[in-house]
């Protein structure tokens, strides 16, 4: 596996939580906007979605700390 650069991990740091929005405002929020009726699988998905980025997102705040 290639190691990233301090520089590398903060940008991703950074940028991580944006994805982990977006996903969330897809799957969650943008079922209202649909024909379709809601689904909570989906939901669930982009809320654990979120949630999953957002750990990893901290996870490599820590391990650049170390």
């Amino acid at each position: 596996m290639v190691g990233l650069t301090s520089e590398q991990r903060q940008m991703l740091m950074d940028k991580l939580p944006d994805a982990a929005n977006l996903a969330l405002g897809a799957l969650v929020f943008g079922q209202f906007l649909g024909d379709r009726p809601f689904s909570l699988l989906l939901g669930v998905t982009g809320a654990v979605g979120w949630v999953v980025v957002l750990a990893w997102a901290f996870w490599l705040g820590r391990r650049g700390r170390t």
